[in-house]
């Protein structure tokens, strides 16, 4: 099964037959736009290539424009492959839409998380911080990182300060709660990972 890339939009509220209220995160999943089919004789594997959104021609550069010329397609924004069992039902300049989720379907997200800039053990690793009454000073600080004589050196992965968020997540098993077909809006239960207007790229759960 293919993906889509959408946009995230934001968060809002729905409400079920009971009456409970469901967080839910907004997102504009397409259309999308089949720019390259990937077949296993010329490249090896099965995929398809889907192009989102739009820009100035300016913005490309000459070999791209190429591509997308050769194939008398504008040129997208965002390039995407997704790996697919049987390529044959996809052809180029074919349009993908929202209607290939159904409400009540699982499906998998993946974002980039906000980024947080560099941050301490307190914010970074949810370290204890220290005790603050009026003796203490160590505040937020790491302590003791446990290396001194032996071994006489930081021991690798050992969490410390450093740069925070910024970094690919996949936010797995988030039930579709509504399709807007006619606004190519996707709204999945719970927390999308990025920022508003960020780009995510959405999948069936276990496809």
């Amino acid at each position: 099964m293919i993906g889509l890339i959408g946009k995230k939009i934001g968060m809002t509220q729905l409400y079920n037959d009971k009456g409970d209220v469901l967080p839910v995160t907004v997102i504009q999943a397409g259309p999308c736009t089949v720019t390259e089919v990937r077949s296993t004789t010329r490249d090896g594997y099965t995929a398809v290539q889907l192009g989102f959104g739009t820009n100035k021609e300016t913005r490309f550069s000459r070999p791209v424009l190429g591509q997308f010329k050769k194939r008398n397609l504008p040129p997208s924004r965002h390039l995407k492959e997704f790996r697919v069992a049987d390529a044959a039902p996809y052809e180029v300049g074919q349009n993908l839409t929202v209607t290939l989720f159904e409400p009540g379907e699982h499906v998998d997200i993946q974002g980039v998380t906000k980024g947080r800039g560099f941050a301490g053990v307190v914010k970074r690793h949810k370290f204890a911080a220290g005790h603050a009454g009026h003796g203490p000073t160590a505040g937020k600080q790491p302590g003791s990182i446990g290396a001194s004589a032996y071994p006489s050196r930081v021991i690798k992965g050992k969490r410390l300060p450093g740069r925070m968020g910024g970094v690919n997540l996949t936010t797995k098993n988030l039930v579709v709660a509504f399709v807007d077909v006619e606004q190519n809006l996707l709204m999945v239960r719970g927390a999308v990972p990025g920022s508003t207007n960020g780009l995510v790229f959405i999948k069936k759960r276990g496809e």
